[in-house]
């Protein structure tokens, strides 16, 4: 047993030469894993609430920025939180193709939110700032998680 061998224990990961060893950043990417997961879960709930309760929200549809009928806007919530759900589980089995989609898909759920701001200000508002948070660690740390 070489003197390098016996100071790694059984924790530490595989030591592969030429490949660059993940951070603590990893943390981050896991993260937006995660929080994309979740924000498909909302996004789902909320498209079911715009298809079978128009009269949940507090404007009409002639108040929103796009003026569109609450059934359109529940299916387009429908997709996108299917979409966003299945990026999720991309990014937390470190695809490639899931880091992509996932900022593309944060960028078109922060302005579908954007557009639905006057329906629903505050919930808008946190899926917004969600969304920041997942584009900025699929961005700067996305390739951490690749396997």
């Amino acid at each position: 047993m070489t003197d390098t061998e016996s100071k790694r224990s059984y924790d530490d990961p595989p030591y592969t030469p030429g490949r660059r060893q993940p951070t603590g950043w990893v943390g981050m990417v896991v993260f937006a894993g995660v929080m994309l997961l979740m924000l498909g879960g909302f996004q789902i709930v909320e498209g079911l609430v715009a298809l079978f309760r128009d009269d949940f929200y507090l404007t009409t549809d002639a108040g929103l920025v796009i003026p569109m009928d609450f059934s359109a806007w529940g299916w387009t919530y429908l997709i996108l939180g299917a979409i966003t759900l299945g990026t999720g589980f991309g990014i937390l089995y470190g695809q490639t193709w899931a880091r992509v989609v996932g900022v593309i898909i944060a960028v078109f759920s922060a302005l579908a939110n954007l557009a639905f701001l006057p329906a629903y200000p505050i919930w808008s508002t946190i899926v917004i700032a969600l969304d920041v948070l997942v584009i900025y660690a699929l961005t700067a740390h996305g390739r951490e998680v690749r396997y």
